[in-house]
Parts: C-alpha cells; sequence; structure tokens
C-alpha cells in the first residue's frame, strides 16, 4: 500500500460508453480498485456496465449503497454507511480507489457523501475528481435542444425536491432542466402545461442505451417513466439569429 491513500471520483457519463472522457479512462484505469454503486437488489448498473468496457472484471469491487431505497431514511443512510466502511477498507488495503459515478461526480452523485465519510474514517486521504459528461448535454445533443444562448441562465432542478420547486423555476426565464422525473411524469407535464413550456420541451431515458427513449414533452400521458429520465425545457426564445450573442 502507497503511503498515502487516493480517492478519485470518476464521472463516467449517462450510458453510453463512448461519452467517458480520456482522462476519466486513464483515472480508472490507473487505480488499483475501481467501485462500482449497485442497488441491493444486485443488477448491473449503468456505471458497472460502462466502467467494464475499460477495466478488467476482477478490478472491479460492487459496494451496495441501495440506491433504490427512496421511503426509509435510515436503511438508506445505513447503507451508505456500510458502504463508506467498505471503501474505507480497500483504501487501507489497495492506496488508491476509483469510484465510477454515472454523470459528473459533483452534480447530484453519491461521490459526494462518500467523500466526505472517507475524509472521516480515513484521514490524509487525497481525494479528486474527473468531470463526466452530463445527462443534460447527452440530451440536448441527441435531442437538438439548446441548452443556452447569449446570457440566458440555465437552471437544474431534481424533481424529488417536489413539483412546486419545478414550476417555480418553470415561471422563471431561461432553460429548464429536471433530472429523476420519472415517477413524477404527470406532476410534469401539468407544470409544463400550466406554464406554457411543453410545446419546446423534451424528455429522454436510457440515454446512448439500446432502450434509449427521446420524446417530445407534449406526448407525456401520466404514466410513470424511468426514475433517471431528464427533461430539457429550453428557454422562450425569439426567431432570427445573433440577438443573443
Amino acid at each position: 500500500m502507497s503511503e498515502r491513500s487516493r480517492l478519485v471520483g470518476v464521472g463516467v457519463g449517462p450510458g453510453d460508453p463512448e461519452l467517458v472522457t480520456v482522462k476519466g479512462v486513464n483515472a480508472l484505469r490507473a487505480a488499483d480498485v475501481v467501485v462500482v454503486p449497485v442497488m441491493d437488489t444486485g443488477e448491473r448498473g449503468r456505471a458497472e456496465a460502462t466502467v467494464l468496457h475499460y477495466v478488467p472484471r476482477e478490478k472491479v469491487v460492487r459496494v451496495v449503497f441501495a440506491l433504490n431505497e427512496r421511503t426509509d431514511r435510515g436503511r438508506r443512510e445505513a447503507a451508505w454507511d456500510a458502504a463508506g466502511e467498505r471503501v474505507a477498507e480497500l483504501l487501507r488495503r489497495h492506496g488508491s480507489v476509483a469510484f465510477a459515478t454515472i454523470g459528473d461526480p459533483n452534480v447530484y452523485s453519491t461521490f459526494t457523501y462518500l467523500a466526505q465519510t472517507i475524509a472521516e474514517l480515513v484521514p490524509g486521504t487525497e481525494i479528486g475528481t474527473v468531470p463526466g459528461i452530463t445527462a443534460m448535454q447527452d440530451l440536448a445533443a441527441r435531442s437538438g435542444a439548446v441548452l443556452t444562448e447569449g446570457t440566458e441562465p440555465l437552471t437544474l432542478v431534481p424533481v424529488t425536491a417536489g413539483s412546486d420547486v419545478l414550476k417555480d423555476a418553470l415561471a422563471g426565464p431561461g432553460t429548464v432542466v429536471a433530472y429523476k422525473f420519472g415517477r413524477q411524469a404527470a406532476e410534469v407535464a401539468e407544470a409544463l402545461r400550466e406554464t406554457g413550456r411543453i410545446e419546446d420541451a423534451v424528455w429522454g431515458s436510457a440515454l446512448g442505451l439500446p432502450e434509449e427513449s427521446i420524446r417530445p414533452a407534449g406526448e407525456l400521458d401520466g404514466e410513470p417513466l424511468p426514475y433517471l429520465s431528464t427533461l430539457i425545457a429550453p428557454a422562450r426564445r425569439e426567431s432570427g439569429r445573433g440577438g443573443k450573442l
């Protein structure tokens, strides 16, 4: 083991293995161990599937974070604590650990909590991150939706915070991006209609994967969607070009 342990959170994008950066691949390969978060149900997650395109199976360690637990906060926090202990053990044994997270490690990522835990459990650990492509960037590229122009603001909202937060954002200026809205698809569609933002909005899920779905928000029918669905409601824009520069 090296004298100083190192933990790096590596953003591996929203699902398409080709969207992992060169720096991200190098970080995964340089680490002694690559940790991937999995649900307690055991199925392979997007981060794990992406990582296995670049590192051998024997280098990957699956750590349960109970990511499918949405109601029992105590149980979820207990799972997080156990996961932190497991990663701390790996750091003490190997010295260099990469944690693969979908999207970016500094945007609504489990890595933030893990990093805080490791700082307490393994003092002196060097902690860093490698940025990754986010779902909103991938959806914009795949759908043709422009995220921002000129001086427009961009608001990112996790719908798990409640539909009122989304409504407030939609009532404001600029583009609004909503994450994790699948289970509240009906409320999201209602908010878009109430604010007059549904016509140009688009949503997507499983981006870059065989089951990918990208559809106009106007087709939302109230049925639940995959949890990790992303919505882009572009800013209200006048026609013509150059005015935003």
